[in-house]
């Protein structure tokens, strides 16, 4: 829905269980339509849709796209943006490192995102451009100290590729789709240095030659089309995680030239560590109530150094929860983002809301996302109707927003 001059605000559909187009399309059917019935009646309603790559290829059937792009017009709604990053089961077993496979070192994965670009050029309303989300190219363990030269490279050959297909398919078709790269923590790309350092050694030199030789692009026509089609991926959370202050991420950014392709709005769990150990036990109890099986949570510590520790999931982390350097703790588990505390525990809310100001005082993306994908694992005080949580999460994210926007407006 808009919720300000081009801005475009909706909630990440891989909150609903379902790997087939079936499934998918009956989750849309139960729950989109009366949360846009609630918040936008009488206007237009955005969703941001996340498909399998079983679903992605039973949707590209002439005759399920066709169905679904009426269904679509028929009550309102439009899709701007795609979630590509798991690319397989997502709900109701073991995901955690699994939700990084394939990576971009394989064919298969570019495969799919090329299925997905052709579908949202054929969904996406016309004066709108399109995103899809993807992973930060791997899952750094997977290295097991190795050198990540050889996995950037080949990434980087499979992006060339897919930026080629959509060089093509904005020619054909007019719609201009960007894969918005989404870092994250123990990704291959983890901070937006590691972004902007990828961009500018791999993706700008490597991608632009492809397209060079390819489509018989200029250089600076190459390398045009390199940055209007690969972009960030924005996820509040991820880079709360890695402590990195949204001023500092976005300037990086536009120093480099490169754009932020939607902003996917949630919070991570924190907590001030304090002295005693009593009370450092107290919090390393309510933290292991969000130590559960389906997906990665993992814990950045911040030290009194001001140095960063990993720890690849919650239950690694939680045994050294007393070491004394340790003054605070960031985990990986997307915590509704209307939710500031959670007993002694906190979200990066604030985060959230920095960022919203730094939107609305110079715009940065026109999409922003709401992607709280936990409720199914989220402990039991904390689960409400699903309908109302995601009615809630946007309520509370235009609350936020709009008197920013009436701030800054002439």
């Amino acid at each position: 829905m808009i919720v300000g001059p081009g801005l475009h605000l909706m909630y990440c559909t891989n909150i609903h269980p379902g790997e087939t187009w079936a499934a998918v399309f009956a989750s849309l059917q139960t729950h989109v339509l009366p949360i846009k019935a609630r918040l936008s009646p009488d206007a237009p309603f955005a969703i941001g849709l996340r498909l399998s790559d079983v679903a992605s290829r039973e949707l590209e059937k002439a005759g399920q796209l066709a169905e679904f792009k009426a269904w679509l017009d028929r009550h309102e709604l439009y899709v701007p943006l795609i979630n590509g990053f798991p690319y397989g089961s997502f709900h109701r077993e073991v995901v955690k490192d699994d939700v990084h496979r394939p990576d971009w070192t394989t064919p298969e994965r570019l495969a799919y995102t090329a299925r997905l670009a052709r579908l949202l050029a054929a969904l996406l309303p016309q004066h709108l451009e399109g995103g899809i989300s993807t992973s930060p190219l791997s899952y750094k363990p997977w290295l097991a100290g190795r050198p990540a030269h050889p996995v950037l490279q080949r990434s980087t050959q499979h992006l060339a590729e897919l930026v080629a297909e959509l060089v093509e398919l904005r020619q054909a078709t007019g719609r201009l789709i960007h894969l918005d790269i989404e870092p994250e923590p123990d990704g291959l790309l983890e901070t937006s240095a590691e972004f902007v350092a990828y961009y500018t050694m791999y993706l700008l030199p490597q991608v632009g030659s492809h397209l060079e030789h390819r489509l018989g692009l200029t250089p600076q026509a190459a390398a045009q089309a390199v940055r209007d089609h690969v972009q960030l991926c924005y996820d509040v959370c991820h880079f709360a995680l890695t402590y990195e202050e949204p001023a500092a991420v976005l300037a990086n950014l536009e120093a480099a030239g490169i754009g932020v392709g939607r902003m996917q709005i949630s919070a991570a769990l924190k907590a001030d560590l304090p002295a005693r150990p009593a009370e450092r036990q107290t919090l390393a109890e309510e933290f292991a109530a969000f130590a559960e099986s389906t997906y990665l949570h993992q814990v950045v510590a911040r030290n009194e150094d001001g140095s960063l520790t990993h720890y690849p999931d919650l239950p690694a982390a939680l045994p050294h929860i007393a070491d004394e350097q340790v003054r605070e703790w960031r985990s990986h588990f997307h915590v509704p983002v209307f939710l500031a505390r959670y007993q002694r525990l906190q979200s990066t809310q604030a985060e959230i809301e920095q960022v919203l100001h730094l939107l609305a005082t110079r715009p940065f993306t026109r999409y922003l996302e709401v992607e709280t994908y936990t409720w199914e694992v989220l402990p039991e005080a904390i689960k409400q109707d699903l309908g109302t949580s995601i009615e809630r999460e946007l309520r509370w994210v235009q609350s936020q927003l709009q008197p920013l926007l009436e701030a800054v407006r002439p």
